[in-house]
């Protein structure tokens, strides 16, 4: 099949947070599955032709705005694994210092940006006279290009056999602009009423591909169900009840390149499930680097985490006395609101030898918790994919979550019993039921034999892409010709 990505971000060139790195490693996952793969993102600033070695492929391209009509250009790059990258071109529109705004906002042209952008994906695809069988599309910013399919493309020759999928990496983002936007777009002002694209006043890119593509995709099967409900679904649960039978939630998966303890140089010594030793030695290692005691008989427990209420802080902090009761080392990483950068400070001051705040956002020290911690606490309300536990799971640190979105769906309770299960997780967004899970776990820490077989076998559970990819693989299969059944 002939698969055709659209994101407004993709690593190596661009990112602001995870679905750079989906775009990073997806497409090339797919395209060793046998498919004929090309991604589409804007040229940023950051993107030099040059630097980057891109080859001009079309300009100019012609691209309608509403009444308007804007040139821009096309250039790509060939990356390893035989994947296209076309980098849409526009000075105007994407030759700024940010991707989407600044410390004092959004840039207040993100509609026309992100419609030329759509525009030109589909212009590009014709005039190279590529003919996708999948358009999969990420986030609100490729948003209306399942509704352009439907409508201003629907009779085009290119896109005759063209399905859509729409990926969901938080529904939370869903570019909703004034209702002149509309205008823009070049669609019509039959769009804008509450059955299609109008949102509370409001054009909403989002909607508009929740209603019109083939398939919606989300980053966890548990955030799949819970964006149906009032709770999670941002004013959108019952647009998405409409199509429930065409959502599904695949798990996202963990760059293996990247995050390897085996090979991983940024950490005190690589180990593998082979040779947890050396994971004691990088426990040693961080209990050092934090002026704690260095025994190894002490449980160590991380967090990596944004300081925000959203990320479980405010069930955190009334029980950080029972968790210093239950005799853990408390190590943070993470910025965020101002509130909880003084109180984290405070306790590291107050509880000396015991809790220490790093409050800043350090790549290699994330590594360095991974490898070090005993365990690693995710409590948050909300989460849709949530790589943090398979990154722990990886390194052989044990996740202690709250079951919600791929939380849910990446860590099973522990049974010292029968030795099943992955980490520690609690239903209850509370205090409570936080220091419950904490006690469990401090509990089976305990048993040295018990916790070190558990390590061992985590170590070796699959979170790559490739089995992600495969799944993706059968939903671009089912949306060319029948409807999945779900599992």
């Amino acid at each position: 099949m002939k698969i055709v990505f659209a994101a407004s971000e993709m690593v190596p060139f661009a990112k602001t947070g995870g679905l750079g790195d989906v775009l990073g490693v997806l497409p090339g996952e797919v395209a060793s599955l046998g498919h004929e793969v090309a991604v589409f993102i804007p040229r940023y600033k950051r993107i030099d032709p040059a630097k980057w070695g891109l080859k001009l492929d079309i300009e100019p391209l012609i691209i309608p705005l509403g009444s308007e009509k804007e040139e821009g250009r096309i250039y790509s790059s060939k990356q390893e694994g035989g994947v296209t990258v076309y980098l849409v071109d526009h000075p105007g529109l994407f030759c700024r210092d940010e991707l989407y705004g600044t410390a004092m906002g959004d840039y207040p042209d993100n509609d026309r940006r992100f419609i030329f952008f759509q525009r030109a994906v589909l212009e590009a695809l014709r005039v190279m006279r590529l003919k996708p069988d999948i358009l999969h599309c990420h986030d609100w910013q490729t948003g209306l290009i399942p509704v352009y399919l439907k409508t201003i493309y629907a009779d085009d020759a290119c896109f005759r056999k063209t399905k859509s999928v729409f990926s969901i990496h938080n529904l939370g983002y869903q570019g909703n602009f004034p209702p002149d936007s509309l205008s823009t777009t070049g669609l019509g002002w039959d769009q804008y009423r509450m059955e299609r694209i109008e949102f509370y006043g409001k054009i909403s890119f989002l909607k508009g591909a929740l209603l019109d593509a083939d398939y919606i995709a989300t980053v966890s099967e548990r955030y799949a169900k819970e964006i149906l409900t009032k709770e999670f679904g941002c004013g959108m649960e019952n647009v998405l009840a409409q199509r429930s039978d065409k959502v599904f939630g695949i798990l996202n998966g963990l760059d293996y390149r990247e995050w390897d303890p085996a090979r991983d140089l940024d950490i005190a010594e690589p180990y593998d499930p082979g040779s947890l030793d050396k994971k004691l030695k990088n426990k040693i290692a961080l209990q050092k680097e934090n002026d704690f005691q260095a025994d190894p008989r002490i449980p160590l427990i991380g967090m990596v985490s944004r300081l925000t209420e959203d990320k479980g802080i405010d069930i955190l902090l009334p029980v950080m006395n029972s968790l210093f009761d239950l005799g853990f080392q408390f190590v943070l990483l993470g910025t965020g609101d101002e509130k909880y950068h003084r109180i984290f400070r405070d306790l590291a001051k107050k509880k000396t030898g015991f809790c220490r705040a790093h409050i800043l956002f350090d790549a290699k020290m994330a590594k360095r918790f991974y490898a070090g911690c005993d365990m690693v606490l995710v409590p948050a309300h909300s989460e849709p994919c949530g790589l943090g536990p398979m990154i722990a799971l990886r390194y052989g640190t044990i996740p202690i979550v709250r079951a919600t979105g791929g939380l849910a769906d990446s860590v099973q309770e522990f049974d010292p019993q029968t030795g099943e299960g992955t980490g520690f997780r609690f239903e209850e967004y509370s205090g409570e039921s936080l220091a419950a899970a904490l006690t469990r776990a401090a509990k089976a820490y305990a048993n040295e034999k018990s916790w070190r077989q558990l390590v061992s076998r985590v170590m070796k559970l699959d979170f790559s892409w490739s089995a992600c990819a495969r799944k993706y693989a059968k939903l671009y299969e089912a949306a060319g010709h029948s409807a999945p059944k779900k599992s």
